[in-house]
């Protein structure tokens, strides 16, 4: 391999590029008609949600870097301008299959059912008089005027409806609300026969337009959306000093910058070009729509028929046999290691474990870090039991989670005014770890228990990711356990750990440290392998790693569930890489790596992606699985996603999303169902 300096950078995927490339794969189920026709109409609703958050991050990071100066965006080896304009023809591209799917397929399979949603044109006669009534007395109350003299994008509510209404010898638009989260989003019509008709919020809103405003005679009405900005976190990607020089030149950038004005297609170029002289808009920031926007509103379009047929079929939590199956956890978990699977068993063996935590007359104290909290569990209710018994609780609440940080300080002044010993963001560092730490007298000897997982401590999110989780008593985990909460307390700044993977002290140089004996073992002709299983692939030195160890003879397979910068099964670079993703009802969100280690198999769980800013500006932390039972439990849920061959994704040197070939002779699998029963099975 060349020195990482004199590497071309295509060598390398774009990481917003192959984020786009993972959301096709959200946008591939919403297209595949084996799914239940509800549950494609989800996916539509995650794909919609999943872009207008890489616009609110990715896309408003891109154009902040466009307005800092040549000299000082250099150091990015990247072209923002002309990144923006391929992730615009990417997102055009995808919005038009997108609208296909929903129009050609989607509509069409609900009407089969009875079930149709209506567009104005497919308004009765009698449908628009109850439209009428309907709307002056239920919906007019709540939408509201802008003022149209002193608009600007700050009157605009983020990812908010807005109407944008043009009157006949009136030069200036007005906009009006589309009241969703106070009304709902889709409304039932009644029609003459027994079907189910609904129609979008804002398409009543438009039909009696001319009610809001009767001194004035409409024009033409068009629904329009602005994204803005998300708070920018330009040193998770970029790192040096002039890091500081970017953020000097960007001090003047206006809070919830506009991103991006989605409107409504068939929209006249003059309006387009008010709306942008109006709001101060670039070219750039104006996207073409389908008629509907938000489609994220579909997670709770109604569903009037009582059949199980439109859904997945139902995967009830599982109980997890040996945790369920002693009254004392702490005797269980101090025998043997134990590992939950979510969603597959039931996230409530954790909350049942920190409600006896806090009971337990023995239990001394608690620590734990919360990455994102949920507004109301039954983990937080244990919590505030184990303050109200007195046990010493100290707490890490990550105050700059993505979208969560107003509810993460609202529990963390909740936790401290109850008693809680409660500890906030580091400068320049996340605590991303999900990590529980649970001290108990017995015997006169203090004993350390640990849960270490891949997600977080979420009963909501527990439901739909795929995650993994330990429940340990192992002295050579808790050990360095304790000092990883040390170092959340302020009372180490540079511990040494023995066992445990952290970031960002050890971790990077320890899987270094892992890769290279594989490549070392291949060169002297001894059996190899790496398998590593985790959202995102992006840090460039691990990559190059990675292309070594392949041009040495190391097999490698990855299992990457969102973007990944690595180009696989590219001759004299990564021949011996392949790359599989998988999307289907539950999102893998579980990190595993394993090593072959010359048949002494490592095999290390926990939160860190491959990405600079989890190995070197988030505390993370990655557990070895010690318990044989255990590492064999996990290797064969790996094996299983390995193979599937229902919803895995191989993926190629083109970047191509390509769904796996059954061969002749081998099982079909859908890897989440398989892992299902395989543990229902135990």
């Amino acid at each position: 391999m060349k020195d990482k300096k004199t590497l071309k950078t295509d060598l390398y995927w774009d990481r917003d590029i192959d984020w786009l490339a993972f959301n096709e794969r959200v946008l591939q189920e919403a297209e595949d008609d084996s799914n239940p026709i509800y549950e494609r109409l989800k996916f539509l609703a995650i794909f919609s949600s999943n872009l207008d958050e890489f616009f609110k991050v990715r896309v408003s990071k891109l154009r902040q870097i466009v307005k800092v100066k040549k000299k000082y965006r250099k150091p990015l080896a990247l072209k923002p301008n002309k990144l923006l304009k391929e992730i615009l023809a990417k997102v055009n591209a995808q919005q038009e299959r997108f609208g296909k799917v929903f129009r050609e397929q989607i509509k069409p399979t609900l009407s089969k059912l009875n079930i149709y949603i209506l567009e104005i044109e497919d308004f009765s006669e009698s449908q628009q008089l109850f439209l009428r009534a309907y709307f002056k007395e239920k919906i007019a109350p709540s939408v509201k005027r802008l003022n149209n003299d002193k608009i600007t994008t700050s009157s605009f509510e983020d990812s908010a409806l807005y109407l944008a209404l043009k009157f006949k010898a009136i030069e200036a638009l007005h906009f009006v609300t589309i009241p969703s989260k106070a009304l709902g989003r889709f409304h039932r019509v009644p029609s003459e026969d027994t079907s189910y008709c609904y129609a979008f919020l804002e398409d009543l809103i438009k039909v009696n337009a001319d009610l809001l405003f009767p001194e004035f005679q409409l024009e033409s009405r068009h629904i329009i959306k602005l994204s803005k900005d998300a708070e920018l976190y330009l040193d998770d990607d970029y790192e040096g000093e002039w890091i500081q020089q970017i953020y000097d030149s960007l001090s003047k950038r206006q809070i919830g910058q506009a991103t991006r004005l989605l409107y409504e297609v068939g929209m006249p170029t003059e309006i387009k070009k008010q709306i942008r002289k109006r709001l101060g808009l670039g070219k750039v920031d104006m996207v073409a729509g389908g008629r509907h926007h938000n489609f994220s509103d579909f997670f709770s379009f109604p569903n009037p028929l009582d059949n199980t047929k439109l859904f997945f079929k139902p995967f009830p939590a599982l109980m997890h046999k040996a945790l369920s199956a002693s009254k004392d956890m702490f005797k269980r978990i101090k025998d043997n290691d134990q590992i939950l699977h979510l969603p597959y068993q039931s996230f409530s063996h954790l909350e049942d474990w920190v409600t006896q935590a806090s009971e337990d007359t023995s239990v001394v104290s608690i620590q734990i870090s919360l990455y994102r909290i949920a507004k109301d569990s039954h983990l937080t209710t244990a919590i505030l039991k184990a303050l109200e018994n007195e046990k010493k609780v100290s707490i890490f609440v990550e105050a700059k989670a993505r979208f969560d940080e107003e509810n993460n300080l609202k529990w963390g002044k909740i936790f401290k005014e109850k008693g809680a010993e409660v500890f906030y963001s580091f400068q320049n560092i996340k605590v991303h770890s999900k990590i529980l730490l649970i001290r108990r007298l017995e015997k006169n000897k203090t004993i350390d228990y640990a849960y270490i997982g891949t997600g977080n401590f979420n009963a909501k999110t527990a439901k739909i990711y795929a995650d993994h989780g330990l429940f340990t008593a192992n002295t050579s985990i808790t050990k360095d356990l304790v000092k990883v909460f040390n170092v959340l307390k302020r009372e180490v700044v540079h511990p040494k750990f023995k066992t445990l993977l952290v970031s960002p002290f050890n971790n990077r140089s320890s899987l270094n440290d892992l890769i290279q004996f594989e490549i070392d073992s291949a060169l002297k002709g001894l059996p190899s392998g790496i398998t590593l299983k985790m959202n995102a692939l992006e840090d460039q030195q691990v990559i190059d790693r990675l292309y070594e160890a392949s041009n040495a003879g190391v097999k490698i397979k990855l299992l990457i569930r969102g973007f990944c910068r690595l180009k696989p099964n590219v001759p004299n670079l990564s021949e011996n890489i392949t790359l599989i993703s998988i999307v289907d009802r539950f999102l893998e969100h579980s990190r595993v790596f394993i090593f072959h280690n010359q048949g002494n198999e490592k095999m290390f769980i926990g939160s860190a992606d491959w990405m600079p800013r989890n190995l070197d500006k988030r505390i993370e932390v990655l557990t070895p699985i010690l318990d044989a039972k255990i590492f064999q439990e996990l290797k064969h849920i790996i094996h299983l996603q390995l193979n599937d061959t229902v919803k895995a994704r191989m993926r190629d040197a083109l970047a191509n999303n390509n769904y796996a070939k059954q061969t002749e002779g081998n099982p079909t699998i859908r890897s989440q169902y398989a892992i299902y029963e395989y543990l229902k099975n135990q």
